[in-house]
């Protein structure tokens, strides 16, 4: 059986660093009979039914928060509506970013429909990484930004159609992202993962009122592509989030 790794728990919450591929739960859409559920996974895991408090897409790693009751889940789901939770996730993307802390403001379309919602995305550059390959053939170079990243908003895949938008692709991204840089990616490092992950989630206990940080580290592709880029983990560890 998979063991998901547990990095926080308490007497009314869990939560996993959830790994490459795995779906949080399942769908009717999901038809591959080898796919991964980090629910059902869990509850063979611990014992106990759980309670996906939010979701992340299937190849993006990084923090899951579940409640062990339908009672914990309750009383945590309105920090979610207000936006009083706190979500910041960790990207590696193509080209320098054009300022080191800014938001796009862009609408996306609901469901990729033709319905515009209301959407930002904060980010802060952490680094900038320029390394003597050509992923084409349009310079010998080529450039790269690490990224901490806060949804205002939670739309669907919001933060990959944001930074395509802006065209600072996130490395690995199949669906919006760039398949030149996708095939660079995998033929000079080996790459087969997207570089996207929940690195930090922070809410109030709502049983005991306690302020709580839960953070992911981040997994060995990221990790193994950061030293590749020339980027530390240890600074990245020193970073104030």
């Amino acid at each position: 059986m998979v063991q998901l790794p547990i990095i926080f728990e308490d007497e009314e919450y869990i939560a996993i660093n959830k790994p490459a591929g795995v779906l949080v739960h399942k769908t009717p859409l999901e038809k591959d009979p080898e796919a991964l559920f980090a629910v059902q996974l869990l509850e063979e895991q611990v014992g106990y039914k759980v309670y996906p408090m939010h979701r992340i897409d299937r190849p993006t790693t990084g923090v899951l928060l579940f409640g062990k009751s339908s009672r914990a889940a309750s009383m945590l789901q309105p920090q979610f509506f207000d936006n009083s939770i706190k979500k910041y996730y960790l990207a590696i993307l193509r080209g320098y970013l054009p300022e080191s802390h800014g938001i796009i403001d862009h609408p996306l379309a609901k469901d990729m429909e033709f319905v515009l919602q209301e959407a930002r995305t904060e980010y802060w550059e952490l680094g900038s990484s320029e390394i003597p390959y050509a992923s084409s053939g349009r310079y010998s170079t080529s450039r790269y930004s690490l990224a901490k990243i806060y949804p205002h908003t939670g739309r669907m895949h919001q933060i990959r159609r944001h930074f395509a938008h802006l065209r600072h692709y996130i490395i690995g991204d199949t669906t919006h992202g760039d398949n030149r840089q996708n095939k660079f990616f995998a033929r000079q490092f080996d790459l087969a993962n997207m570089l996207l992950h929940a690195w930090q989630l922070d809410f109030t206990q709502p049983f005991t009122k306690q302020a709580l940080t839960i953070s992911a580290v981040v997994p060995v592709h990221f990790e193994k592509t950061m030293n590749q880029l020339n980027w530390s983990i240890k600074e990245l560890r020193s970073t104030t989030i």
